[in-house]
């Protein structure tokens, strides 16, 4: 068999609930799962050529007008691998910010642009829980959007990137008022080693 990877699956999971041309699901990966499993464009692509290579997937051609187009399905033992891989270890979470980079060396710069990456942090972190609001009231108002079906796990997605975006504005927000005192990025205020000992106390308890 062949060894399908993380975003096999994924795609896997798209065509279970339809079929797909190759433009179709690039762009579907995008609007959805890219939230959680972000890959770049070109990978999107070539995976379903593997998935048909593998036998989990069927690729009928046929064209718009003078187009062609390429409409992927997924074969019954692409169903079987999907419910395997669903019982398989998960790995670990990995999280890729380059704001929270920057703030982990940010004792290199100066405290302006330290508050910057953290104002910044926390306007890109709202305006992406407005983006999952506004999609979550638009499955409500659709009694559940394209898949009616599927709105029982649609909506553990969606607590749960709404929950995680609020939790960076909630830090910025603690971040900015206890910055706000440091004379500069390099020294914080004279009281922060105390504070710093409390907060990470309180993390690892």
């Amino acid at each position: 068999m062949a060894e399908l990877s993380t975003t096999s699956y994924a795609v896997l999971g798209l065509l279970s609930l339809r079929d797909w041309t190759t433009y179709e699901l690039a762009k579907q990966m995008q609007r959805t799962i890219d939230f959680v499993w972000p890959r770049g464009e070109r990978k999107l692509y070539d995976e379903p050529k593997r998935l048909v290579d593998a036998g989990f997937a069927r690729a009928r051609r046929d064209s718009v007008g003078r187009r062609p187009r390429t409409t992927y399905s997924i074969t019954p033992a692409g169903r079987r691998a999907l419910k395997r891989w669903l019982g398989t270890e998960i790995t670990p979470p990995k999280l890729e910010f380059e704001g929270m980079l920057r703030v982990l060396f940010a004792d290199q710069g100066d405290l302006g642009q330290l508050r910057t990456t953290i104002e910044r942090i926390s306007e890109q972190a709202g305006t992406a829980r407005e983006q999952f609001a506004v999609m979550a009231q638009g499955m409500l108002a659709a009694d559940g959007g394209d898949f009616p079906q599927r709105l029982h796990v649609n909506a553990l997605g969606m607590r749960f990137m709404i929950d995680h975006y609020d939790h960076i504005v909630s830090w910025a927000s603690w971040a900015m008022k206890e910055t706000e005192r440091w004379p500069d990025s390099r020294h914080a205020a004279a009281t922060w080693s105390h504070r710093a000992r409390a907060v990470l106390i309180d993390a690892a308890t």
